[in-house]
This record gives C-alpha cells, structure tokens and sequence, in this order.
C-alpha cells in the first residue's frame, strides 16, 4: 500500500508502508516506476489534513508522559520534499523530569513506541540531550529505540548521513557531490570554509544536534503556570479513586495559587485511558476561587457518568485561567443576627453560578451586562455569565458615557421586562394624559392610580427604515411611560408612542410588570 501525491503534473509515491518498500518502492518514486516494480500495488491519494488530525490525536494521547508535546514541523521535508506529513511526521516531546515516572527512558520508550505499535502506527523513537540529535537518531539511526547520554552525542551522531541534520535538499546534494556524506565528515571539516561554500545553515544543525546552540520546543498547547499530574503504577478505574487522585492534585494546586495570591476561572481535567483515549473535563467559575472542596464538587457534578473503559493511567489537572484573588475581613457574628448574616452572600451566589453552568452549561446560565441605552429593551443584554465582555455591546463612539453626563435621572424600572412591547387599546379622558381603562388579551383593566408620564425621546442616530408619510422622528418615536395601578393592585408599565396629532392618534403598548 502506498500513498501518492501530484508533483509538477505526475504522481509520484508519497509514504509506502513495509510490504510495499520490501518490493523495492520508497518515497519520491514515480507510480509508474513503483507500478512497473509491482503491478498489484494499492494506491490512495494522499490527504493532509486528515493526516494532521491524526497527528493531532497522537499528540493529545501522547500527553499522558509529557504536557511538552511538538508536532515536528519538517517530518520528511529535508529527505524527499513531500512535505511534512509525507511518511515521516513526527513528534517532538521534552520529557525532562518525567522519565522516572514511568520506570526510567528505556522504559518510556518502549511504553510509548509499543503503544502506537498496538494502534497499528510503525513507530521510531530516540531520546537524545538535544532535540536535533533525537531527530536524527530516530529516523537514521539503529532500527529501534535508542538512548544516548550527554557524552555521547557526537559518537553517535558521527556515522548517520548529513540529511539527518534536517539539512535542505539542495544543500544535502551539494555535500554529497562533494564527498561530504556523513556527519563524521561535516565534524573533521573547519567551519569557515564550511559555511562559506554551504551556508550557515549546515553550522546551524550540526551546533544544533551537538548541543551548542539551543533550540526550544513549542507545545501544540500554552502550558499552564499552574499544573500537576499523577501517573498510576496500575490503572485505576473507580470513580472514588479518581476523585480521590483528583483531590489530592486540587489541594497541591491550591497551595499553589495561595502562594500567588491568584484564583482559578478556569480549570481543566485530562483523563487518560489505557486504550490510548482522553478525556478532558472543563470547569468554569464567576469569580477567582482556590477553594479545593468546590473546585472538587464541580468536577464532581460533571464526572457523574464518566467511563474509565478499562482504567485510567494519568491524571492532569492545569488552571488553565486564573486572576488575582483578593482577600476580604470577615465579620464576627453576634446574638442578634443569625449565622448567615455575616456570611458573603456575593460568594455564595458565586458557588450557586458555578454549580448551575457546570450542569446546564455555561452558556445556559446569563447576567445582565448594562449598554448606554435610554430605551428599556437595549438599556441590557444577557451575556454568558462566565463571560467577561461582549463585543456585540461594546459601546460605539455615540454611547460615551460623556455623551449621557447631566441627563435626568430615569424613573423606577418593573421587575419584569418584555421582550417586546405589546399593543393595547386605551381610554383616556384627555389626549395626553394617562390612561383610566386599558384593554389586554380581551380582558379590562380599570385604572386606579397612575404615575407618570416619564418622556423618552428615540435615538434618531439608529433609526433605520421608513417613517410613516408627513411624520417627523420625533413625533413618531417619542415615548410617554406611566407606572399604574389597577383595581386589584397589580402594577403595570404603559407608555404611549408619539406625539397628539388630530389626524394620528399615538398607540400605546404594555412594557413591563411592577408587581
């Protein structure tokens, strides 16, 4: 089986398996030429992006030994030019610290290799000081996972050919036409002359593999500030023992954060299964907390049916979003007010939030975030609670608050707000007055007590469309709002839209509910 790809209007062979480069076929071939080698070869077109994602996939299930994880951005481009997903793709990982975990780097390896061998990936792998040098053992060295000191780099390096110093294609060729084939040979050879007739780019990755010049990994993911893991000598698959292992990294990232004098908003649990499968438990809260004991009951209200299939292996937690936590004195409770008097009722309407969204969603539960707005139904809009701003209700240049200052202060605003004004008939005893009688879904009200009118004016500058024929904005958008009361005490919010005119009578229409 073999993969191709189009190249200046041929195909040619991107990535083979075994079978088909025992018969002789490899990478940059020609289909007719690999063809001509063995007729019944399988073919596909070769597909990136569907390559990428399961790099990508690998990447993530590779995260279980390190949070360190690269994905190599050259993979076979310095061998055959097919771009880095061509057969070669690989991954970059910075173990540092971590190989003990797992029972030493021999043991990493074979744990990491031997997974993607079940998973139906051939995999090489090499751990090397440097990050230049494993890349050029895993892929020219010994069949098989090699290890190599910091003392022995250059010995190991020395016999693999120069295209394992990720050197370009022209480059390679121009040393190989030289008799410049091996490493060996690019070390017994004085700089200068090198890098003036090859370029800097071969000192480059040769002081690179050497260990001379750094050359730092870029995660796929920001890695946190804050974060632990634990790794099981066994897997464990009870939901006590994974919130217990929970726990105990809650409590050590609490340590944490109170030594920073920060709060977390946003944490992630990553599970990783012994099939190689993650999964990733997301929690967010409306303000800075580091309290363990509620952190721990999110997690917990999310992970009620989690399945660990056949055991979990690794445990990280990171705080993902944290914000400076301030400290607030408390109050000393006395005889004459009850145990939640001194209580912070903000804090506890804060727990309730992060209870709400974590089992209903985040986006389910909403807070009110205040525009500059005369008008009732734009003066707010509900917003995601968890959400800091909202760019749809950012205030454009008109809504200042510069703009508002010296404005009179608006009048008490109902309870309950509708969405939309309704239509309502009317009577009043005099054009401009309030109201004695409305009429609402074919039902009378008598109007007992009226308060009013407050005058809104409309914001002709977001006026769009048509006004009806001999009208003026202001005599069509003005509003005209009165609290009033009827036989039964209920309160309601009328107003009346537009100015008296003899030949058009305003309308009115039902806002809102006082009680």
């Amino acid at each position: 089986m073999a993969t191709v790809t189009a190249v200046h209007g041929g195909q040619r062979i991107a990535a083979a398996n075994d079978a088909a480069r025992s018969q002789g076929i490899s990478p940059g071939m020609a289909l007719a030429d690999a063809r001509a080698l063995y007729p019944s070869l399988g073919v596909r077109q070769m597909a990136p992006e569907d390559d990428l994602e399961t790099l990508k996939r690998l990447s993530r299930a590779a995260m279980r030994y390190t949070p360190w994880v690269a994905i190599d951005p050259l993979g076979d481009k310095a061998g055959n030019g097919f771009g880095s997903l061509g057969g070669d793709a690989g991954l970059w990982l910075d173990v540092s610290g971590c190989a003990h975990l797992f029972g030493g780097e021999a043991a990493l390896l074979a744990d990491l290799t031997g997974r993607f061998e079940n998973h139906g990936f051939h995999a090489r792998a090499a751990m090397a000081p440097m990050p230049g040098a494993a890349w050029a053992l895993a892929r020219f060295g010994e069949i098989g996972a090699s290890i190599v000191a910091p003392g022995d780099v250059r010995e190991a390096l020395a016999p693999l050919p120069v295209a394992a110093l990720r050197i370009a294609g022209r480059a390679a060729e121009a040393l190989q036409r030289v008799g410049l084939r091996r490493i060996d040979d690019l070390l017994q050879m004085p700089r200068g002359p090198l890098a003036r007739r090859f370029g800097r780019e071969v000192l480059e990755r040769l002081d690179q593999a050497l260990g001379k010049t750094d050359e730092p990994i870029s995660p796929r993911r920001i890695i946190p500030l804050i974060h632990a893991r634990r790794v099981f000598a066994e897997p464990i698959g009870r939901n006590e023992d994974i919130e217990a292992a929970t726990n105990g990294l809650l409590n050590h990232i609490a340590g944490e954060l109170e030594t920073t004098g920060q709060g977390v908003r946003r944490m992630d649990l990553t599970l990783y299964r012994v099939d190689n499968s993650t999964q990733q438990v997301r929690i967010g809260t409306a303000r800075p907390v580091r309290d363990a004991a509620h952190i721990a009951r999110l997690f917990r209200d999310k992970m009620e049916d989690f399945d660990a299939g056949f055991g979990v292996e690794v445990i990280a937690l990171a705080a993902t979003e944290t914000a400076s936590l301030a400290q607030h004195q408390g109050e000393f409770p006395d005889n004459s007010t009850s145990n939640l008097s001194f209580m912070d009722a903000g804090e506890s309407a804060a727990r309730l939030i992060d209870r709400l969204a974590g089992r209903l969603g985040p986006t389910s539960v909403t807070r009110l975030h205040a525009r500059a707005s005369h008008l009732p139904e734009r003066a707010s809009r509900a917003i995601p609670v968890f959400k800091e701003k909202d760019s749809s209700t950012a205030p454009d240049a008109l809504d200042s608050p510069d703009l508002w200052r010296g404005a009179p202060r608006r009048g008490p605003r109902p309870i309950r707000l509708l969405a939309q004004p309704t239509a309502i008939d009317v009577m009043a005893p005099v054009p401009d007055g309030p109201p004695v009688m409305f009429r609402w879904r074919r039902r009378q009200y008598k109007v007992t007590n009226a308060d009013g009118p407050e005058r809104i004016a409309p914001e002709w500058w977001r006026r769009s469309g048509r006004l009806p024929p001999g009208a003026t904005t202001l005599e069509h958008g003005t509003r005209d709002y009165y609290r009033i009361e009827d036989e039964s005490g209920k309160r309601y919010w009328l107003y009346r839209e537009g100015l008296y005119r003899p030949d058009r009578p305003p309308r009115w229409y039902l806002h809102g509910f006082f009680a």
